[in-house]
């Protein structure tokens, strides 16, 4: 089947950015740069991963599932959340399993963890074999943020889905202020599916986006969240 081939995962956050950046500076190789889209993430993403391609010098390939979450949502009769995450599952890691699987023998997939972060060595099976570059050298997310600022790389404070039930309230808020569109698509497959993103009992806040538009159309505020620098807001979707 050919040379094995050097497979950068990149879901477009800090750490993903950083190893494949670094990895071109530092291990120059042939290196096949991919991406689990979702067909739910922000603009911002995708203008970050085209100057990504820029820098890289070479293009990011998209590999997904068949359709996208809202596909997904009307395939499995039920919404993501908190204790049902099958979305991460079906629309990342099992495509990428199916990518490695039509690759040579030896295949090495690059993955963005971070020092003092469990490793998950087998998820993608035992026939995967990963690397993890910014374990090895020992990088926390203060290393990340710093080397990514010396490459005048800016990350988009939002790299996951638009509707990540994972998400916190103020990122919930800033989705209903800048992305109206995507807030009431979120609200239509809420009424639609009689379910919510969010599960009950997380906080005071209402469970679904129809109540909770209406908090914020009253003027309730967030609290106001101050990100700590060695702390991920979701490791979840960032495989």
């Amino acid at each position: 089947m050919g040379e094995p081939k050097h497979i950068v995962g990149l879901s477009g956050g800090g750490d993903s950015t950083a190893m494949a950046l670094w990895l071109a500076d530092n291990e120059p190789r042939d290196y096949t740069y991919i991406c689990n889209a979702t067909g739910n993430e922000l603009p911002a993403l995708f203008d970050h991963l085209a100057h990504l391609e820029v820098l890289l010098g070479k293009p990011i390939r998209r590999v997904g599932y068949h359709t996208d979450l809202f596909g997904l949502i009307e395939e499995e009769g039920m919404i993501p959340n908190f204790r049902a995450r099958f979305c991460t599952r079906i629309l990342k890691i099992e495509p990428t399993i199916d990518y490695f699987a039509n690759l040579p023998t030896g295949s090495v997939l690059y993955v963005g963890l971070l020092a003092g972060e469990e490793a998950r060595t087998g998820i993608y099976g035992e026939n995967i074999a990963c690397r993890f570059p910014l374990q090895e050298m020992g990088w926390n997310k203060a290393a990340v943020r710093a080397y990514n600022t010396a490459r005048a790389v800016n990350v988009p404070p939002r790299t996951d889905c638009a509707l990540c039930y994972h998400q916190r309230i103020s990122e919930w808020h800033s989705l209903w202020i800048n992305h109206p569109d995507e807030w009431a698509r979120g609200e239509a497959i809420e009424a639609k599916m009689g379910a919510t993103f969010r599960s009950p009992g997380r906080d005071t806040w209402p469970v679904s986006l129809a109540d909770m538009r209406k908090e914020f159309e009253r003027g309730r505020q967030p609290r106001k969240y101050v990100k700590k620098l060695d702390t991920e807001i979701c490791r979840v979707c960032t495989l």
